[in-house]
């Protein structure tokens, strides 16, 4: 999938979420704020109520979406014989629309009236939601292969000595500019940060390293070097900027990560348990929707 596609894979996966949810909170907005003791006389109780057609539907439709997400993506995690069956970011990308759209559709679903133990259920899916923000967070700082697959620390410095070399090859920069490029990429910086520091720390960053090539880009330009140059050169003086930044974080994050599973399961089991529990029960008192 190349850079085009890609882009039209995750603007398709935005524009569904939030067509999705503007289309159901357009529809049901009457409903949905009407008061719960005055909701049964409404004219689409009947449609939107939790066992109502639409509501069941959604209910439905949102469980198989996070167990098809969650599924797919661990099958072609972890059994070797999926391993060539496209890159695993994109099969986490299509994790994260999956279960990000399923949960919004369930609490459409529950046409925002939840109690008991199904509550406990749908609180546990609002954690795995947010600590799955997170993870992605986290899983994105750790240099990977594009097939997925963890770069070693002898990877990630050889990676940084050709990116280096590429950037000698202009050494007629200004060597003030040069040195605040080093500066800003050395990995020393960035190591035993927590993950709330991490945050500052990346955004920060972020507003540097535009900054820094911004600069870079005058200095270029002023040479008189071609556009298309110019355009090579920043990519490979961001990518340096970023991988050192990675280096220096990586332990950190690879301490999170671990940490991360073992907050983010405890949840999703729960979620999971607790939903095959209600669709038993559902099903036990005959709301099979259209079945």
């Amino acid at each position: 999938m190349n850079k085009t596609l890609h882009r039209i894979y995750i603007g398709l996966f935005f524009a569904v979420g939030i067509s999705a949810f503007i289309m159901l909170a357009i529809n049901g907005f009457d409903y949905y704020t009407t008061p719960l003791v005055d909701r049964p006389q409404h004219p689409d109780h009947e449609k939107l109520k939790p066992t109502g057609f639409i509501g069941h539907g959604l209910g439905i439709i949102g469980s198989l979406m996070m167990i098809t997400g969650v599924s797919v993506y661990m099958i072609r995690k972890r059994v070797r014989k999926f391993f060539n069956i496209g890159y695993l970011k994109h099969w986490l990308e299509f994790h994260i629309f999956l279960c990000s759209l399923g949960p919004l559709l369930i609490l459409f679903h529950t046409s925002f009236k939840f109690g008991g133990i199904v509550a406990v259920s749908f609180w546990s899916m609002a954690a795995v939601v947010l600590s799955g923000i997170i993870g992605r967070f986290i899983f994105v700082q750790i240099p990977r292969t594009i097939q997925g697959q963890e770069l070693s620390m002898g990877d990630l410095n050889k990676l940084n000595e050709d990116l280096s070399h590429k950037l000698k090859r202009h050494s007629e920069l200004n060597e003030n500019f040069s040195g605040k490029l080093e500066s800003l990429a050395d990995p020393k910086k960035f190591k035993d940060v927590s993950l709330a520091k991490s945050f500052i720390i990346l955004t920060k960053d972020y507003f540097n390293i535009r900054k820094t090539l911004r600069s870079l880009k005058s200095e270029l330009v002023k040479m008189g070097l071609p556009g298309s140059e110019i355009k090579e050169y920043l990519k490979t003086a961001k990518s340096k900027l970023i991988i050192n930044r990675r280096i220096g974080m990586l332990r950190t994050m690879q301490k999170l990560f671990k940490y991360w599973h073992i907050a983010h399961l405890p949840f999703a089991i729960t979620m999971f348990v607790i939903m095959l529990i209600h669709v038993a029960v559902a099903i036990l008192f005959g709301y099979t929707w259209i079945f």
